[in-house]
Order: C-alpha cells, then sequence, then structure tokens
C-alpha cells in the first residue's frame, strides 16, 4: 500500500504545478526581465496547460448560462483597475478587455493591435479582416461604396424585399415556424443573390450548412482533431472555397464569351474582380474567394440573428411592437405596392430605436481577438507582445454601469445618444464594420412588412438561451404565425 500512499501523496502537488503551470510559463519570465518596470501585469490567473480558462469560459457560458459572471467573477475578485485582466483562452495568453475606455483605446490603435480570429486560417489571410494598411484600406473602401452607401442602399432596398414579403406570406401559410431557421433561410437568399448572384436551391442550402460549420468553429479552442468544432470548421472552409471558386471560375467564362452585365446587376463578387491597387493589380482568385467568404458570413450571420431577436422581443413587448406598427402602418397610407424605398426607411425614427435596440440586445459579437504587436502601457498596466487582447463586447452591453437596466428591450433608451465608447456592436475605429449600414436597412424593412401585415405569438416563452456560438433561445424561437 505504501504505492498508493506515494501516489496519493503527489496528486496534490501535482495539482498545485497544473494550476500555477501557465504562470510559470508566461507571467514569471516577464517579471523577472522587467523587474525594474513601473508597469505591471494585469491582474488574472492563466488557468491550466493547453486548456488555460477555457473550462471556466464554458461553465459559465454553456453549464451555468450565466455568461456575465465570467467577467463579474473576475471583478469581484481581482477589483476593477482599468477593466484589464490576464488569461489563457482559446489557445492563447491573453489579455481580456472589458470597459468601453480600454475597447476603445484597443480599437483606434490598429497598427499595435491587429484584428485576429482565434485562427485567422478560417476567414482566410487575405480577406478584409485580416489584411492592413493600404490593402485593408482600399477593399473596405470597396465594400462600403458597393454595399453601404446611399445609393447602394437605395438598389438594396429594392432588391431584398420581394423574398422578404414571400417569405413572410409562407410562414402566414405554416402557421407555425422556427424564427432561427426561417430568418437565416431568407436572409441568406438575399445575401446570397447580392453577394454573389446565387439563386435559391440545393447549392445555396449546402453552403448555408457549411456556413453554420465555419461559425461554429470562430469561437471554439482552436484543436484541429477530428471531432471537434475547428476541424469541423476548416472542413466547412475549405469546401466553401471550391464552391465560390467555381462560381469564379463561370464569372470569368462569361467575360470571355463577351456576356456583359449591367452596372446596377452586378454583384459583390464582380466587383471584387475589378478592383485595381494604384499600379493597376488586380486581386487574385484567392484574395475575391477570401473575401467573399468573410462578407458573405458578415453580411448573413449579423442580420439573421437580428431578425431572429426582432420576433422574439416584440412578442414579450407587446407595447413596442404597438408603437412599431403604428408608425409604419403611417407611411403606408398614402402608397401603392407592397414595397418601401430606403427614403422611407430613413423617416421610420421610432423603427429605428427599434433596430438600436434588437442589435444591442442580440449581442451577436461576444467578443473579438487582436494580437499586439509590440508591448503596450495603458494607465499603469502592459499588454505583453505577441499576447491576444480579448474584446469583450457583451460586456459592455449587458453591464448596467453602462445602460440602465440592460436587459429590459427598451427602445426608448435611444432617445439619448449611448454614453460614449459603450455601443460597440460594429466594432470601432478603422475596423468599425463596412455594411453597418446594410444591416440596419434590411432589419428596418424585414420589421416594417412584419409589423404592417402580421401577427405572432411564442410558443415557448420560457424557453432557455444558448450562448454559444451566437446567443438564440434553445427553441429557435418558435412561434404562430398569421396575417392580421
Amino acid at each position: 500500500m505504501e504505492w498508493l500512499a506515494m501516489v496519493l501523496g503527489v496528486l496534490p502537488l501535482l495539482g498545485y504545478l497544473l494550476w500555477w503551470w501557465n504562470e510559470l510559463r508566461y507571467v514569471v519570465p516577464l517579471k523577472l526581465w522587467d523587474s525594474a518596470a513601473t508597469a505591471k501585469l494585469p491582474p488574472g490567473h492563466m488557468g491550466f496547460p493547453i486548456l488555460g480558462e477555457m473550462l471556466t469560459f464554458l461553465w459559465y457560458f454553456k453549464v451555468l448560462q450565466r455568461p456575465d459572471e465570467f467577467i463579474n467573477t473576475k471583478r469581484k475578485k481581482y477589483g476593477d483597475g482599468v477593466g484589464l485582466y490576464r488569461t489563457h483562452l482559446f489557445g492563447s495568453p491573453s489579455i481580456i478587455a472589458c470597459f468601453p475606455s480600454v475597447n476603445k483605446f484597443v480599437l483606434k490603435s490598429d497598427n499595435t493591435f491587429l484584428l485576429e480570429w482565434p485562427k485567422v486560417d478560417l476567414m482566410g489571410s487575405t480577406s478584409l479582416v485580416a489584411v492592413h494598411g493600404k490593402a485593408h484600406a482600399r477593399l473596405r473602401s470597396y465594400v462600403i461604396n458597393a454595399i453601404n452607401r446611399p445609393d447602394a442602399l437605395r438598389r438594396i432596398a429594392v432588391a431584398v424585399q420581394p423574398r422578404m414579403v414571400a417569405a413572410l406570406n409562407s410562414w402566414s401559410q405554416n402557421g407555425t415556424v422556427k424564427a432561427y431557421h426561417e430568418t437565416r433561410k431568407v436572409t441568406f437568399e438575399n445575401i446570397g443573390q447580392l453577394f454573389a448572384s446565387l439563386e435559391p436551391g440545393p447549392l445555396l442550402n449546402t453552403m448555408d450548412e457549411l456556413i453554420d460549420g465555419l461559425v461554429k468553429g470562430m469561437r471554439a479552442h482552436p484543436f484541429n482533431v477530428p471531432g471537434s468544432a475547428y476541424h469541423r470548421a476548416r472542413l466547412c472552409r475549405k469546401k466553401l472555397d471550391a464552391i465560390f471558386r467555381a462560381e469564379l471560375e463561370k464569372k470569368k467564362d462569361q467575360i470571355k464569351v463577351g456576356s456583359s452585365t449591367s452596372k446596377e446587376d452586378l454583384d459583390l463578387m464582380d466587383g471584387l474582380m475589378q478592383i485595381e491597387d494604384d499600379e493597376g493589380n488586380k486581386l487574385s482568385d484567392q484574395e475575391i474567394i477570401d473575401n467573399i467568404v468573410t462578407l458573405v458570413v458578415g453580411g448573413y450571420v449579423s442580420t439573421s440573428l437580428a431578425s431572429m431577436w426582432a420576433l422574439y422581443y416584440l412578442a414579450k413587448y407587446p407595447n413596442v411592437l404597438k408603437m412599431l406598427r403604428e408608425e409604419n402602418m403611417a407611411i403606408i397610407r398614402n402608397k401603392t405596392g407592397d414595397f418601401i424605398t430606403s427614403d422611407d426607411v430613413s423617416k421610420l425614427t421610432y423603427t429605428d430605436k427599434v433596430v438600436e435596440e434588437t442589435i444591442k440586445m442580440a449581442n451577436i459579437t461576444v467578443l473579438s481577438f487582436r494580437l499586439a504587436t509590440n508591448e503596450v502601457e495603458y494607465k499603469g498596466y502592459k499588454i505583453p507582445k505577441g499576447w491576444k487582447v480579448i474584446l469583450w463586447t457583451r460586456y459592455i452591453q449587458t453591464n448596467p454601469e453602462n445602460f440602465e437596466d440592460p436587459m429590459c428591450f427598451n427602445p426608448d433608451r435611444w432617445n439619448e445618444p449611448a454614453k460614449p465608447g459603450t455601443y460597440q456592436v460594429f466594432g470601432g475605429g478603422p475596423r468599425l464594420c463596412a455594411g453597418n449600414m446594410l444591416a440596419k436597412i434590411q432589419l428596418s424593412l424585414f420589421l416594417h412588412h412584419l409589423s404592417t401585415k402580421y401577427k405572432w405569438e411564442l410558443l415557448n416563452p420560457d424557453a432557455g438561451i444558448a450562448y454559444l456560438p451566437h446567443q438564440k433561445p434553445v427553441d429557435g424561437v418558435e412561434i404562430s404565425f398569421s396575417k392580421i
């Protein structure tokens, strides 16, 4: 039995060593090398080898389903400081940033804090989210002009409404639908058409499944082993590459045979094929594919989730729906036809507040990642070179210090501007989402047709919430749906 006693005696020591392993590996060397430095590392703990604090992260997000307690626990244990905490998450030593001022500092320092996913290969090394400097400026300028300028939004408003109207009519005929699936479907059909001239059908359905797998891997620990979310995401990305490469070759063949497309019918991929740098160089095939994948994912996921949450919250807050319906009914009394224009949307002031509140409450971007290219000091704390900075955007929106009663759906909070730096749903600085207006106008148009012609009820009003990879009710927002 002596061996058993030895094992039992060693286990506590082994556990202690594992618990402090990352601290010894990452923190102690920094303290030894910079013993004379006045700035110090933010408080926190690095967790276990390899896993870091991922188990704790998953405990709060998946098991307890109280995601904000992950940050609240750190604040209680280490104090508020300046909103910085050290950790080890998603495979990297990291600094969590969860206060508006420090997040704003990071977002504006694009050259120092490079935008990164946990692994950039899922979006592509030449995509808009990965490139920097002139390459980023060129791509961003094109995307803004193509989908975010007033003239582009006018065309988009005309293009997306037919599918919205048809989808809502179909829902009413079915009587019962799951909003999570149905909003995904109609949004993807519109984004597929706008960005790559893709028509509804088996190919688009396959792409939807692949994008779902890709998105689930973006916020997963980058374990590239069969069965992991990250491994599946990589496989989905390869298949998406093949699909978009085939679509790109079709467009090249059309150009070779002299088939011309009118300016109004050009999609986003057509435009990416045409843009040039200062020396007349066009994007390579891989650059086009990286960027169309990134833009489709960004344009599709955020808008579909916001539309789903709009149905959920308007069912929960009938007083808001009543005011929304009144405003939208007033604008169509003297109009003919089923559709409204982007100019009409600009007059819907209460609808705009509902849009802002829906996007805030949806918390689509829980967190985002930056890479510190140099050691940086912020208010007496240092962010080491080579560490990730995790911008905890969700906590900024849900923190009662930033918004009064933040979990209550209250469009009237937007009667006054938000406190500086507290509304970061579209990021900030030079990386501000290039398609923010596209997302808003699609949601406004959806709310218009929804509120003026339909009524609905939640079948499971007390359904629990799943928080990963994106926040959504576990029943997919199942509703009874009918015409008014």
